[in-house]
């Protein structure tokens, strides 16, 4: 379960990521934001917030240049690190699972309505019509 941070809810619809993401000065901050930012990313993801998630990408983004130096954290932001690791995977998987849903559904609506018909002989003739639902051509 996660921590509700006195951030959460997100805010995701009027998120600007300019001057906020710095603000922290120790390990200990840029993870707790780093984790309220993943917080915020899938909030935004949810509301199909574009601009709010891609601020917060950017914003995610300059927060992991920062922390790719340290080479070894403290063991109290340990449990913190395996937070940000279990909600980033959490937001991993939300997008992979969306993507293929949204590929499933454009498969479905490519595929022929009528894969053949009949010819005057009886004989199996290919379809003319493509079949496609969003070309309009049903």
């Amino acid at each position: 379960m996660r921590p509700i941070s006195k951030k959460f809810p997100p805010r995701c619809c009027n998120f600007s990521s300019k001057g906020n993401n710095m603000e922290a000065r120790t390990t200990h901050e840029y993870l707790v934001r780093l984790r309220d930012i993943i917080f915020e990313e899938r909030e935004c993801a949810k509301a199909l917030d574009m601009q709010g998630m891609i601020a917060a990408m950017n914003t995610k983004e300059e927060l992991v240049k920062v922390l790719a130096h340290i080479k070894v954290i403290d063991d109290r932001d340990k449990p913190i690190a395996g937070q940000i690791r279990d909600e980033n995977r959490r937001n991993a998987f939300l997008f992979k699972s969306t993507l293929g849903w949204i590929r499933q559904t454009m498969e479905f609506f490519g595929q022929k309505t009528v894969t053949s018909t009949y010819s005057a002989s009886a004989y199996t003739v290919a379809s003319q019509v493509n079949g496609r639902l969003l070309s309009g051509k049903i």
